[in-house]
């Protein structure tokens, strides 16, 4: 199931490797497959990488100004440097679709679109734990957190500091 803030959506996207990648208007390849993938790239043809969560931003800069997209593979929900790897793109200027891949939890839901994900892939095993309904619900949940930069309304510990200040007799 692919989602975003919305709720489900179509999925534009089509897996492919070897010769079928010539042959598709949108395409997602896997990491090993993309420089062949961008080697054969028509011009009105869009790419996508689907790649490991471990790779590093350098690694991938010099093919982000061709992808229209990047899914990101989480291997399990407590598995989050994938939620870094995001934050880290949309700093170096990514500007596409941006995709968590695998078995999140709807907890990660607001997380992962704080960090930069318009979309995430979920595998059936999931969608058969935790409903569209429970994954809407998750959106907007978290109205702070610890890190910042994720939120508009600051964050916690800023909230608390203006919290003491706003305490503190004059």
């Amino acid at each position: 199931m692919l989602l975003d803030r919305n709720g489900a959506i179509a999925d534009s996207w089509t897996r492919a490797d070897g010769a079928a990648i010539g042959n598709l208007a949108q395409v997602l390849v896997t990491w090993d497959m993309l420089p062949e993938a961008l080697a054969v790239q028509a011009p009105d043809q869009r790419i996508a990488g689907l790649i490991p969560n471990s790779l590093a931003v350098t690694v991938l800069e010099p093919y982000l100004p061709r992808l229209a997209a990047i899914a990101i593979t989480f291997p399990s929900f407590a598995d989050g440097r994938g939620f870094s790897l995001a934050k880290a793109l949309r700093r170096a200027g990514f500007g596409g679709t941006l995709r968590a891949s695998g078995p999140l939890i709807p907890d990660q839901f607001d997380y992962a679109l704080a960090c930069g994900f318009d979309e995430i892939e979920l595998p059936d095993s999931s969608t058969a734990r935790q409903t569209i309904a429970q994954w809407q619900q998750a959106v907007g949940r978290l109205s702070q957190t610890y890190q910042r930069g994720y939120r508009r309304d600051g964050n916690i510990l800023e909230a608390r500091r203006q919290a003491r200040a706003d305490n503190t007799p004059s």
